[in-house]
């Protein structure tokens, strides 16, 4: 069963993190769908996200992660050096949200914003549901 990582498909940084996920998830543990989009909607719906979260979220097996827990649950499955980045899971996790948040509220201004969902190349299309 694959983990899905739903994303900001608006967000140009969180567009590159979706890249730099493929590019380090060989196996495709990892599914992906924009937030914005039909199946993101329908999920965040199912799993009662709030309307409020302005996180990365991943679900895997029917658990529902945000921000920090996230990002370090997206590592613990990645190729080479970066599943150790897990390790950081021992920080306390209002430490890691602050860092997290921070970087979350300032995405658009230094990355940018983008007017609609990328469309992923065909090789990598069974990946985004």
């Amino acid at each position: 069963m694959a983990a899905i990582v739903l994303f900001d498909g608006e967000c140009n940084f969180c567009d590159a993190s979706v890249q730099f996920i493929i590019k380090r998830d060989p196996k495709g543990y990892f599914q992906f769908a924009a937030q914005q989009s039909d199946i993101g909607e329908t999920l965040k719906h199912q799993y009662k996200v709030p309307n409020s979260m302005d996180s990365i979220i991943v679900i895997d097996q029917h658990k529902v992660y945000y921000s920090s827990d996230a990002a370090l649950h997206i590592s613990k499955h990645l190729n080479g050096l970066w599943s150790y980045l897990y390790m950081l899971k021992a920080t306390p996790k209002p430490l890691r949200d602050v860092a997290y948040k921070f970087i979350a509220k300032n995405r658009y201004a230094w990355f940018g914003k983008k007017d609609s969902c990328m469309i992923p190349p065909p090789e990598i299309r069974k990946r985004f549901l």
